[in-house]
C-alpha cells in the first residue's frame, strides 16, 4: 500500500507538470497565431500597395504615351514650320533680288 499511496500523491505532481507543459503549449501556439495574423495584415497591406503601385505605374505609362505622341507631333510640326520660313525665305530673296535687278 506504500508504493499506492506514492504513486497517488505523485500523480497530482505529474499532472501538474503535464498541465504547466499544456499551458506553455498553448502560450507559444497563441503566440504563433499572433504572429501569423501580424504578418497576414502586413502581407495584406504590402499586396495593396503593390496593387495601388501598379496602378500608378500604368496610369504613368499611359500619360508618358500620350507625352511621346504629343512630343513627336510639336517635332513634325516644328520641321513644318522650319520648311515654310526656309520656303519664305527665298521667295523673299527672290522678291529683293528681282527688286534691286529692276533698280540697278
Amino acid at each position: 500500500m506504500t508504493g499506492d499511496a506514492a504513486a497517488t500523491h505523485k500523480l497530482p505532481e505529474r499532472l501538474e507538470a503535464a498541465l504547466r507543459r499544456l499551458a506553455a503549449a498553448l502560450d507559444k501556439l497563441e503566440a504563433a497565431g499572433e504572429r501569423r495574423a501580424k504578418a497576414d495584415a502586413l502581407r495584406a497591406n504590402l499586396e495593396e500597395e503593390l496593387a495601388v503601385l501598379q496602378d500608378d505605374r500604368s496610369r504613368l505609362a499611359v500619360e508618358l504615351d500620350g507625352a511621346i505622341a504629343r512630343s513627336n507631333a510639336l517635332e513634325l510640326a516644328n520641321q513644318e514650320v522650319g520648311r515654310r520660313l526656309n520656303q519664305a525665305s527665298v521667295e523673299i530673296r527672290s522678291v529683293l533680288t528681282e527688286v534691286v535687278s529692276r533698280e540697278g
